[in-house]
């Protein structure tokens, strides 16, 4: 088998590289990546050679993509513009690379009949009600996401996946592109740019500053490793039903708060060491997701189930790696900075 990733420099896509790299020895892999601030040639650099090549360019590179697409078997997409913040300052790459960029891809894989799956987000959904604002309370209290949920997009970044979905679904039914789509929730893990919530934490307190709680720190994300991610895509790819969406989460749900503070724990830190800044823009509340369809039509279960470990991990491929991080640290606290964050 011969697969592309698009975005597979990138923080979630290289992640799967390694993983498809190191479990998958038969399988050869074409990375299709724009090599943005969001991806690093550093992420898959270890693993280039005769089975994974790195090809630098534009998804909405039509004849690019052709020629790549030519020589595949599948397409994996994880290619994206990704971080709210920036949709909301600029959403005009949003556009560009999520729609664009996926019709671009989805005309390729129905040129040459291949297996093509789209990564996506749980934003599509837009956000839930917190648990202590519904009755009950109770750790088992509380909607989640499923395959079911209405769509309903809150930011230029999560309206353009939104899109992107919608194209997927269009293309698999009119011109029965053989397609799968995965919607999931927050990653965490080696590789993640310092802008996200989780790593700049890490390498605030790894460059001596003071973390940053944005808002009240009530808003709730549920965590998962992105290994786990990595196998949930393998899955769907190689058993995934055509048409189908498979929603990927790890029963992760944590606030920001709590999050924060367990960073400052594991790095030796008072827990209290933190600063309330302003919150973002249309802070989504709550992200939760129903992964049943996912484990017990297709077998996938998460390894990473403990939180604590898995952010521990990450603390310390941080630590480990500064040079990987620690060129862009001041760029990315000045432009926080501007936002009063």
């Amino acid at each position: 088998m011969k697969i592309m990733v698009t975005g597979g420099a990138g923080f979630i896509g290289s992640n799967f590289v390694h993983y498809v790299y190191e479990n998958h020895p038969d399988v050869q892999i074409v990375v299709l990546d724009k090599l943005t601030y969001a991806g690093n040639k550093a992420n898959i650099a270890d693993i280039l050679g005769d089975r994974v090549q790195l090809v630098v360019g534009d998804i909405c590179d039509a004849p690019l993509v052709d020629k790549l697409a030519s020589q595949v078997d599948a397409i994996v997409h994880y290619a994206a513009e990704s971080h709210n913040d920036n949709s909301l300052q600029d959403p005009s790459p949003f556009l560009h690379s999520n729609v664009v960029g996926t019709y671009t891809l989805l005309e390729a894989a129905r040129k040459y009949d291949l297996r093509f799956h789209h990564v996506s987000t749980d934003e599509v959904y837009g956000d839930l009600p917190l648990r202590e604002d519904l009755p009950g309370h109770g750790e088992g209290v509380g909607e989640k996401f499923t395959t079911e949920s209405r769509y309903n997009p809150s930011s230029p970044y999560s309206s353009t996946k939104a899109a992107s979905d919608m194209l997927v679904h269009g293309w698999t039914r009119s011109f029965k592109v053989r397609a799968t789509i995965s919607n999931c929730s927050n990653n965490y893990g080696p590789y993640q740019h310092i802008e996200k919530f989780i790593p700049r934490q890490i390498t605030n307190i790894l460059s001596g500053i003071q973390p940053k709680l944005y808002g009240t720190g009530k808003n709730v994300r549920d965590w998962i490793h992105t290994s786990d991610h990595s196998a949930a895509v393998w899955t769907i790819l190689t058993k995934g039903q055509i048409g189908e969406t498979y929603l990927i989460g790890a029963d992760g749900e944590q606030d920001n708060k709590t999050v924060l503070e367990m960073i400052l724990r594991l790095m030796g830190k008072d827990p209290s060491d933190y600063e309330q800044v302003k919150d973002r823009p249309g802070h989504d509340l709550r992200y939760a997701i129903d992964s049943t369809k996912l484990r017990t039509e297709l077998g996938w279960a998460p390894q990473y189930t403990d939180f604590e470990s898995g952010l521990k991990h990450t603390i310390d491929w941080y630590a480990n790696n500064e040079a990987w991080w620690q060129a862009e640290k001041a760029a990315v606290e000045a432009k926080y900075a501007k936002q009063g964050q």
